[in-house]
């Protein structure tokens, strides 16, 4: 029997009436129709590229959030229990993870063997019940998600090595900092202020450069020196590569599986497409990223350098699914302008002034 799918009735024994419970065919009709249409076989987690979603990153939760903050855990499960034929909506990470599974899709067309893919497993403290409400959203919307990790309260970071965990994605900022302190690649994501709708054939993904594909050794200069000492320190050290930053595995990744449609010869026609979207200066501090990914062995299929620039203008004309930055300032300018935001809690940006507003923004509803 398959996770979710409900058991059926015992045959009724002796003197026992032979009609079906009250609501039973409504019940299983409901159940049928949640029911995936197709199941491709799961990869081990070791060879896939592996995307750990809480469930308030892939749903909409906010009722939920609010009931337990102010009514408890016990009151929460009850009304997640009375709730659970009501699928969730769908939540910032939902158009991701869909686009994640059109790849995957893409892949297994032209590898049916490999499980080189993304594995998408929901990571969440809920307790196991509220599980099923989970598992008819998932149906509902016919997304393939096997693995769930569902601690009853506890922390889940410590699961997300066990799970090989190429990126985490969270709407709580205290476990996305938990991850990177474990050396796990994670953002905590945020909805945009209004709907842009997205590719629905290909995967975009757009990062910022410095303390998020990079360390933060420019930033720190730019902080203790100010920017010409900064032109001048990128200048003197274009040839050195820069430290890696804790979204630098994630774009290999990314770059592991775009090679898989480039040796189809499809590099034109790839179904992921990713973007480097930085405040520097093209002239003054440009050439050292880019050597520094060529030095990686990696690339990104855009650059885009601002030269201190909003980002946002830029990002709704990209439209991709997800971008990652350091700054808050920056993420809540792509929000405004429609883009799905994930903020990388790593580097010396993390001012305690920068980690409150982070805070309150993950908390509103």
């Amino acid at each position: 029997m398959e996770p979710g799918e409900p058991r059926a009735p015992r045959e009724p024994g002796p003197g026992a009436e032979t009609a079906a419970a009250p609501g039973w065919e409504e019940s299983k009709t409901f159940y049928d129709n949640l029911a995936p249409k197709k199941k491709p076989k799961s990869p081990k987690p070791q060879n896939a590229v592996t995307i750990a979603v809480s469930s308030r990153a892939l749903f909409r939760m906010d009722e939920e959030q609010r009931i337990y903050t102010e009514q408890g855990v016990e009151e929460y499960v009850r009304y997640q229990l009375e709730h659970e034929n009501e699928p969730f909506s769908p939540g910032p990470a939902f158009p991701f993870v869909k686009a994640l599974e059109a790849v995957n899709g893409r892949l297994r067309e032209l590898y049916p063997e490999s499980e080189d893919v993304f594995d998408i497993v929901l990571v969440t403290n809920n307790h196991a019940q509220v599980g099923v409400r989970l598992i008819n959203s998932i149906n509902h919307y016919d997304l393939f998600i096997e693995r769930f990790c569902m601690t009853g309260g506890n922390s889940p970071i410590c699961y997300l090595k066990a799970y090989h965990t190429n990126l985490y994605l969270s709407a709580d900022a205290e476990k996305v900092r938990e991850a990177i302190d474990e050396g796990i690649a994670a953002a905590t994501i945020f909805s945009p202020s209004r709907d842009v709708a997205v590719s629905q054939s290909q995967l975009r993904v757009a990062f910022d450069g410095d303390a998020v594909l990079f360390s933060d050794e420019s930033e720190r200069i730019v902080k203790a020196h100010g920017l010409d000492r900064f032109f001048e320190h990128e200048k003197a050290h274009e040839n050195k590569p820069l430290a890696q930053g804790p979204l630098k595995g994630f774009l290999e990744a990314l770059g592991r599986l775009q090679k898989k449609f480039y040796s189809k010869g499809l590099r034109l026609e790839c179904p992921i497409r990713t973007y480097l979207v930085t405040a520097r200066s093209a002239a003054s501090s440009g050439a050292r990223a880019l050597k520094t990914l060529r030095s990686w062995g990696l690339e990104t299929d855009e650059a885009l350098f601002l030269a201190g620039a909003p980002k946002g203008p830029l990002l709704e004309k990209i439209r991709p699914h997800i971008f990652f930055d350091d700054q808050m300032f920056h993420v809540a300018g792509a929000q405004e302008m429609g883009t799905v935001a994930a903020h990388v809690p790593y580097g010396v940006a993390q001012t305690p002034k920068q980690t409150a507003a982070m805070k309150q923004a993950a908390s509103a509803p």
